[in-house]
């Protein structure tokens, strides 16, 4: 999705700027994640190659409510209410498209919320649940931009992983 400024009144260069590039990275992450999980069959995207480990499906859930708590509920009042604990124990092997699905309308609530902010609500307080080191909304994009990097990580080293078990 492009943003298109035209429609944003009275904002400054820089709030349009973090509203840009945070749009453009969350959207790039939503890309690379597609990237990762498009090649993989069902049950790869569900296996737990690591008896201690996630498989691909439960990080994407738990990106997927990570972002529909903090930037839905949170800041854009949708009435999300997240079970964190599911992300990780979900056993019904929710089908790839709906998965991608799912998170990809995550992804356009936080495009949506983006827009919303003013050159103020960069600064407002924020708390939530899970993110008490956090005390402003700019923190909570940077702070959870950082999370989808990490978890994407994550899925690249156990799509090598899966990789290797195929080939074994």
């Amino acid at each position: 999705m492009n943003v298109s400024f035209a429609k944003i009144a009275c904002v400054t260069t820089l709030n349009a700027t973090l509203i840009q590039d945070f749009t453009c990275n969350y959207q790039n992450s939503a890309k690379k994640i597609h990237e990762l999980v498009d090649p993989l069959s069902e049950e790869q995207i569900w296996t737990r190659p690591y008896p201690y480990g996630n498989s691909i499906g439960n990080l994407v859930l738990h990106l997927t409510g990570n972002l529909n708590n903090y930037f839905g509920a949170e800041m854009g009042g949708t009435g999300y209410v997240r079970n964190r604990p599911l992300e990780f124990a979900e056993t019904s092997r929710i089908a790839k498209d709906e998965l991608l699905k799912r998170f990809d309308e995550a992804i356009a609530i936080v495009a949506a919320v983006l827009l919303q902010q003013s050159e103020s609500d960069w600064g407002a307080a924020y708390a939530a649940k899970g993110m008490e080191e956090i005390t402003n909304r700019f923190s909570a994009f940077l702070h959870c931009a950082g999370h989808i990097y990490h978890h994407i990580g994550q899925m690249i080293y156990l799509c090598k992983e899966l990789e290797r078990q195929s080939r074994s």
